[in-house]
């Protein structure tokens, strides 16, 4: 066992959580309220490393889906992660052995250790993007060739539906309009895996990377600039810029009149410039100050496969992807 997640390690990896999810993956404050109650009420959750389970050990990555603006009034009731546990348990005829995020990005980062602390499992330090992506296939599992199927999907009231599709593609679609039915927002699994091909197929020690993200901007100061709409307007030093964000859930593309200063799949994250808290795209509002970042995603992202995945041509953008430190060095 890595440690316990106890409350100090879950704000700081709210904090984390929120800076890895480049503006979406939903509310990491929300679903730290929640793990903070479950972890009260049933105890701390071990993190635990890939390594110390057995190979054939199964691992249930678990996220939410759908609009991340219907979560901050539609909240769960807690027993969502044991029903996906129960149903996913009875089509493979295999226990989970632990739950994994399947994005680290936002509240879904934070998510599985709720359903953990009531169920009693573990939570590996690992996810499934590094970072926040908006698309059920935008994820390592889907690079390394684990299948999507089968996918179980349930809501607060109990309702539970099984996917089995053709490919991740069909299966964002479906899902898609499921959440939609569901209210606008429900809880999942797919890609579930051994631990020994999570080994090959996600990106490790994110967990950890989050916390050790967080605790470092615990008290961070920083100047920056004003957040109108999608368009930032400089301040001091910077008076005079327009930077244009590009976005679909996540920040997607950060523009200074027509130049590409970062994009996908390199995280493009807003902070507050008082607090160093992340904004997500859906709390950005006129006259905050801010501060925006951009640096490098998991390396696995920038193979041609993971370009084509989730690079900006993924999302119908007409250039091709440069590494956010060439473009930077491109602009010194």
């Amino acid at each position: 066992m890595k440690r316990l997640l106890d409350p100090d390690s879950l704000r700081a990896l709210s904090r984390g959580c929120a800076i890895l999810g480049a503006g979406g993956g939903g509310d990491a404050y929300v679903t730290l309220l929640q793990a903070l109650q479950a972890t009260e009420d049933f105890g701390p959750v071990p993190l635990v490393d890939l390594d110390e389970l057995p190979d054939d050990a199964l691992i249930m990555p678990c996220a939410g889906i759908g609009a991340t603006t219907v979560v901050l009034e539609k909240f769960e009731n807690g027993d969502e992660g044991a029903r996906l546990r129960d149903h996913l348990q009875f089509m493979t005829g295999r226990p989970v052995a632990a739950l994994m995020s399947t994005e680290i990005g936002g509240g879904n980062g934070l998510l599985p250790i709720t359903w953990a602390a009531r169920i009693g499992l573990p939570v590996v330090d690992a996810d499934g993007m590094g970072r926040a992506f908006p698309e059920v296939p935008q994820v390592t599992m889907h690079l390394a060739g684990i299948p999507v199927s089968p996918a179980v999907m349930t809501d607060e009231r109990g309702n539970l539906v099984v996917f089995r599709t053709i490919s991740g593609h069909w299966m964002e679609r479906l899902e898609r309009a499921a959440a939609v039915e569901f209210g606008g927002a429900a809880s999942s699994t797919e890609f579930s895996l051994t631990a020994a091909q999570a080994r090959g197929a996600t990106v490790r020690n994110s967990v950890s990377r989050a916390i050790r993200i967080g605790e470092a901007i615990a008290g961070a100061k920083g100047s920056g600039f004003v957040r109108g709409s999608v368009v930032i307007e400089g301040l001091r030093e910077d008076t005079g810029r327009l930077i244009r964000l590009e976005l679909q859930n996540e920040n997607l593309v950060a523009l200074e009149r027509g130049r590409v200063l970062a994009s996908v799949p390199d995280l493009i994250t807003v902070l507050d410039s008082e607090t160093a808290d992340a904004i997500a795209t859906e709390s950005i509002r006129y006259g905050q100050r801010v501060t925006v970042i951009a640096f490098a995603c998991d390396p696995v992202w920038r193979t041609e496969r993971g370009i084509a995945v989730a690079g900006p041509r993924a999302f119908d953008y007409e250039f091709d992807y440069v590494p956010v430190e060439e473009l930077a060095g491109a602009s010194a």
